[in-house]
């Protein structure tokens, strides 16, 4: 159902034969996420512009960019690991294989530049051009495995967040340059207070697993172990919002030099007015 709240009334349907997994707007476009299906509409009209099967979905993963301008969208492509990229005003298909597992979850930047990928592993996220399919970065959120629930860019691209089902809410630091590719960019710079065994072991790097040579999350929030929670950046400065299905709402604020614990600025449940934090 399609409500103009304006007009205080509903201005269209659309009916499928199987379950709506997710609805997607913009401006000019409704995309509806079916289990092996997504549609994609003209908002002025609702005519079908374009139809994509995909894996089973469902989760209703789906992503689209949301600047004015040509639309890109993201979706599960057609093997197990794989994302597919359609950009519109290209009129160009790119397939990114972008784990070995299942995809668990995946984000878009604002201006369709960027992708965010994890898996059902959920220790590592990757970040890959959208327009070639370039992998620019990996960053590591722990050792164990866990169900990443929300991936979010801020909107300068600066940072990621991550939400997973451990509890913890991480943000990274971004070191895209979007002109070059991981081989060819300079090194990041040693984070703050790296474990020991990095430095040490500096020497024999190519010998030991990858887990050694990881980047790690500058800051991090940590919530209740088990609870979903949904992660966005704020229109502060170096603010996370965090959703809970619980109904908690939480505004964060992380130091971007020194990083570590987020501070709680703002702490609220809608479903439990009388509960304060």
């Amino acid at each position: 159902m399609i409500w103009d709240d304006h007009q205080s009334r509903c201005i269209g349907e659309l009916s499928f034969r199987s379950e709506v997994r997710a609805v997607r707007l913009r401006r000019d476009r409704i995309i509806v996420v079916l289990d092996h299906k997504i549609f994609v509409y003209n908002f002025a009209d609702l005519k079908l512009v374009h139809q994509i099967e995909t894996v089973p979905n469902p989760k209703g993963l789906c992503a689209v960019s949301q600047q004015q301008g040509s639309l890109v969208l993201v979706c599960p492509g057609g093997q197990k690991g794989q994302v597919r990229v359609e950009h519109y005003g290209a009129r160009r298909t790119k397939f990114i294989m972008a784990h070995d597992s299942r995809i668990a979850c995946f984000a878009l930047s604002q201006d369709g530049r960027l992708i965010a990928t994890a898996s059902t592993k959920g220790t590592l996220i990757r970040i890959f051009s959208a327009v070639d399919g370039t992998l620019l970065q990996e960053v590591r959120r722990g050792a164990d495995r866990a169900e990443i629930y929300s991936l979010a860019f801020s909107s300068n691209m600066q940072w990621l967040a991550v939400s997973s089902d451990k509890g913890t809410v991480h943000v990274f630091s971004l070191k895209v340059n979007l002109g070059l590719t991981v081989n060819d960019r300079p090194r990041p710079a040693p984070e703050p207070n790296p474990p020991p065994i990095t430095s040490s072991l500096s020497f024999i790097k190519g010998v030991l697993p990858k887990y050694f040579n990881s980047e790690w999350s500058v800051a991090q929030y940590h919530l209740h172990e088990g609870l979903q929670y949904n992660v966005a950046f704020g229109h502060q400065k170096n603010t996370v919002v965090i959703l809970g299905m619980d109904g908690s709402f939480y505004l964060c604020q992380f130091d971007p030099v020194n990083g570590g614990e987020m501070t709680q600025l703002e702490c609220y449940n809608f479903l439990k007015p009388e509960e304060t934090y």
